[in-house]
């Protein structure tokens, strides 16, 4: 019989299991190599479990003993009850009833309810943000026709806060077929047309892969040009890298025309778009002072506020409410339909924007993932996806609330979960855009958290308006998303006649089909 060639398989070489490629085999000799291939892939199997159980275990097991404590902020809300004050609940915290135990059957009781869930929203979820400044102004940079003529873009700088000292650009573009007022996305797409990037602290290079944001601090140099001379050096786990200042994820500050171009179908059907760069609010690092503190604090708009302790999330959405303050009084933009959405990271701000700000008449989030739209209680490492209360608390804990920290590895004693945020929209229109094949939001956490808030819906009258929609994609954002949520505002928001259901969810057997690789 002539010599055969065995070659491992990819998967094996990767991980360093080494595997005879050549040998000369009788009909015995092949068989006896058969058996040995069948037991290295035995072997590799079992390893590959322990890994995954390994992984499951310490995402649900808590946090490191090992990590450095951020400095508590001492805030108006004083104290609340701590992770060991508070029961076990597997269920979802029901939104309609009250902390007193009494059962919300009335508008004036969700008015109160509301006011209790926004607290311990805050306090658990997403930090306390500051209040409105009430003094946002705009001046307009710039302006010039894109689209051949079919839209106007205009540059306008926003200033606000305490002595008028914190600032944000924003990008509007409208129709020019309609006089208006137009009914407006807002969305976080980077640095505007025309805007000059502001200078950003660096990313440690582990910042998003699995690495524990809290483990004990090494000094390093940051390559930003605007760390603050605070007399403390930031500091991370690791070394750093210069983090991109557009915010296009290397794609380099974008045009007027481009971004028209991307939002073509959006002044098609008569809507306004208006961007920002999210890191001009909050930077998206985790980044670390010398003394354990979140070097983000130090940049944009959180030395104007000392005394809250709200998370990346929370000033991000607390930036499109500036947006919203600005919009209000420009003629071209419809205030009464103003509509947020975001995708990943940004899209977890959008629902914390529509459910704390009540002049955006609708949310579209894209994808959010943990600490989104899905459900704490159903996501994550051993309960069905692989990102959930603890991922989020490993790798990005400085975009939430500093008490949300001690959750890890106890989701179930949870006094909120994130249907709340959801049942704050009510009765406004809320949309979930989801993937088929997204591998960070679990379909069945979203349901659940659906399920959960559609109480608040159904108190008046509007279960209809919470709604979601799955597209044939996985983490990201593209035109079919974009056509739902349009279709989704055009019949909630503008009253159109449309034949669309958006209270569809996935079978099991259609997000399988979704998840397999395309055939060769």
């Amino acid at each position: 019989m002539r010599n055969q060639r065995f070659s491992a398989p990819r998967r094996l070489r990767n991980i360093g299991i080494a595997i005879p490629v050549r040998a000369r085999h009788t009909t015995r000799r092949l068989m006896d190599h058969r058996r040995t291939m069948r037991l290295y892939f035995l072997l590799v199997a079992s390893v590959m479990a322990d890994l995954a159980l390994c992984v499951a275990t310490d995402a649900q097991a808590g946090p490191d003993s090992r990590e450095t404590p951020v400095p508590s902020i001492k805030t108006s809300m004083g104290t609340m009850p701590g992770v060991n004050d508070l029961a076990i609940r597997k269920e979802l915290p029901d939104v309609m009833v009250m902390n007193d135990g009494t059962k919300v059957t009335t508008l004036d009781q969700w008015k109160r309810r509301r006011e209790e869930m926004k607290r311990i929203l805050e306090y658990y979820a997403i930090g306390l943000m500051p209040p409105p400044p009430g003094n946002v102004k705009g001046r307009e940079i710039q302006s010039q026709m894109v689209l051949d003529g079919t839209v106007k873009y205009r540059l306008v700088h926003l200033t606000f806060g305490p002595d008028e000292k914190l600032d944000l650009n924003i990008g509007i573009f409208t129709p020019t077929n309609a006089p208006g007022p137009f009914p407006a996305v807002i969305m976080p797409s980077g640095t505007p047309p025309g805007a000059s990037p502001l200078p950003m602290l660096a990313h440690p290079p582990g910042q998003g892969h699995g690495v524990d944001a809290l483990l004990p601090l090494e000094p390093a140099t940051s390559t930003a040009t605007n760390v603050p001379g605070s007399g403390t050096s930031a500091s991370t786990n690791t070394a750093v890298r210069s983090a991109n200042p557009s915010g296009r994820r290397g794609r380099g500050p974008a045009t007027a025309e481009t971004v028209a171009e991307e939002n073509r179908q959006l002044f098609r059907r008569g809507y306004a778009y208006v961007m920002f760069n999210n890191n001009d609010c909050a930077e998206d690092t985790t980044l670390r002072n010398a003394d354990g503190s979140w070097a983000f604090r130090t940049t944009r708009f959180y030395p104007a506020y000392p005394n809250y302790d709200w998370g990346i999330l929370a000033g991000w959405a607390w930036g499109v409410s500036r947006i919203v303050d600005y919009l209000e009084t420009d003629p071209s933009i419809d205030k009464a339909k103003l509509i947020i959405s975001g995708v990943s990271r940004t899209g977890k701000s959008a629902v914390v924007a529509a459910a704390f700000d009540d002049r955006l008449a609708m949310g579209a989030p894209c994808v959010t993932g943990g600490g989104g739209v899905g459900a704490y209680r159903f996501s994550g490492a051993g309960r069905g996806s692989k990102e959930g209360l603890g991922e989020m608390m490993k790798k990005y804990p400085n975009w939430f609330s500093p008490h949300l920290h001690e959750f890890w590895g106890q989701t179930d004693k949870l006094p909120f979960d994130e249907n709340w945020f959801l049942a704050l929209v009510a009765p406004r229109p809320f949309i979930a855009l989801e993937g088929l094949s997204d591998p960070v939001s679990l379909a069945n956490a979203v349901k659940q958290s659906w399920l959960g808030a559609q109480p608040a819906y159904a108190l008046f009258g509007a279960t209809d308006r919470l709604g979601v929609n799955y597209a044939h994609h996985g983490h990201a954002f593209t035109e079919e998303d974009r056509t739902a949520m349009l279709d989704f505002a055009d019949k909630y928001l503008r009253g159109m006649k449309l034949d669309r259901r958006f209270d569809q969810f996935p079978t099991e057997a259609e997000l399988q089909a979704a998840s397999r690789p395309p055939e060769k």
